[in-house]
This record gives C-alpha cells, structure tokens and sequence, in this order.
C-alpha cells in the first residue's frame, strides 16, 4: 500500500495538471493578471484517502510574485505529506516550486524537494532561447531535453486550466515537462457532475487525462487511471481528483480553501 502511495503522489505531480490545449496556451498570454480566479495569498487544502482509509494531505498555494533572472514571476507551491499513521511506515514530505511568467504562457523555472527514505533535491531550468529544459539532481544536471512553445511544468499547468473555461467534448492538449521528458498530454472533458465533499456539493466537469500517453502503457484499459474534477463556476477549483492503482483508488478530496 506505501509504495502505491508514493506512485500515486508522484503520478499526481505530474499527471493531474496535464489536462489542456495548446490553443489555449495562446490565449493565455493575453489574459489579464488582475482577471485571474487566483491570488496571493490562496491556499487549497486536500484531504487523502484510500478507500475509508486516511492517508495524507497535499496543499497548493499562491505565494507572492518573484523575480527569476530579469522577468517578474508567479510563485506556485505544492506540498504533500502522509498522515501520522503512514509515517510510521513510510513517510513522504514533498514541496513542489512552480515559478512561470506573470501571463502564465510559459514556465521559467520548477524544483521538487523530498525528505524521507528516498530524499530528492532537484532543480529543472529553462532555457527558452535554445528551446531546452535541463533537469539537475542534487546540483548535478542531465542532458538537456527539447521544449515545445508554451511548455509548462505539471503544478504551473493546474493555473493555465484555473485562467480558461472547460466545456463538455473539448479534447485537450498541452506540453509539459519534469526535465526528464516533454510529452504533449491529450485529455477529454468527458462530462458534467455533481461532487459532494463531506456536507459540500460541487457542480463540476469531469477531465480525464490520457494516461497511456503519460506512462507508457501498452494495454488500453476500460477504467480510467485519473479522473479530475474542476468546480464548474469562476474559480476552477480541482474540488476532487481520483487515481486508481493496482490495490484499488486513491481519492484526494479538497476540504478548505482560503485566499
């Protein structure tokens, strides 16, 4: 079961941003800042289960703009952590930094930590004039992989989706990397439905990613791997996201959020 979990958190990283077209990238670079659902200051938090099972947090957050190199940017962190009962197996504390421009066309810069059993510290920089994405582990970089325009990291691609409406039977498309590969990651709206989180009930579209294409998988499966459902108002909020592994489904329901 701990070892799904740490696939799944890790599968969730990089799979459940990857939900949006590249035309709409495009657009994106015309949207005002001040238009957007999101702020400084926000702050959403997840609630994690495996079937009735409590299994940990994530929280995603706005933090105020920074500057990488000479460009103002938009600073986006995703941290994750198991609950008390999984620690003692096996604990995960993970922080995500996501820093892309202020028009949220492209992403400039993104960084994973983890401590634990298996600890990380890895930096990914752009280069946007050689059209290259360099991962590095502990200070020590790879071969450069290329980049498509508009490619993002997983978390900054959740706050292109946040700036643009969804709509039943759009079929999705964007680029994104974690340094190690760019995939351009197809996915459908495939419906609208209502959520309940604890006494809340959403009105919500329901995206489904493309996860052969993540991930390699040779088989087609009648089951979705990942379900994502965005709060069908202004906010775009992900109100619940579904991850399904070999022992079952992990389930990450958002149960405050404040800005």
């Amino acid at each position: 079961m701990i070892e799904e979990l740490k696939r799944t958190v890790n599968r969730i990283v990089l799979a459940v941003f990857c939900v949006f077209s590249a035309a709409s990238v495009c657009a994106a670079a015309q949207v005002s800042t001040a238009a957007a659902p999101f702020h400084s200051g926000e702050k959403l938090v997840y609630r994690a289960k495996w079937k009735w099972l409590p299994a940990g947090e994530s929280r995603i957050e706005v933090l105020p703009f920074e500057r990488i190199g000479d460009l103002l940017a938009y600073h986006f962190v995703m941290t994750t952590k198991t609950s008390a009962a999984v620690d003692l197996v096996y604990k995960v504390r993970d922080r995500q930094d996501s820093y892309t421009d202020i028009h949220l066309s492209r992403t400039l810069l993104y960084k994973k930590r983890s401590t634990g059993k298996h600890p990380r510290d890895v930096v990914v920089t752009f280069d946007w004039e050689r059209m290259k994405a360099v991962y590095a582990s502990f200070g020590k970089p790879e071969r450069p992989v290329a980049i498509l325009p508009g490619t993002f990291d997983p978390l900054a691609l959740f706050f292109v989706i946040r700036l643009h409406e969804l709509n039943v039977g759009d079929v999705l498309e964007i680029p994104i990397t974690d340094g190690k590969k760019c995939l351009a990651v197809r996915a459908t709206v495939a419906g609208r439905e209502r959520v309940a989180v604890d006494a809340k009930v959403y009105d919500a579209h329901l995206v489904i990613p493309d996860m052969e294409r993540l991930e390699n998988v040779v088989a087609k499966e009648k089951e979705p791997q990942l379900k994502i459902w965005f709060s069908a108002d202004e906010k775009r909020l992900p109100v619940k996201i579904q991850s399904r592994v070999a022992i079952g489904s992990f389930i990450f329901e958002l149960v405050s959020s404040s800005r």
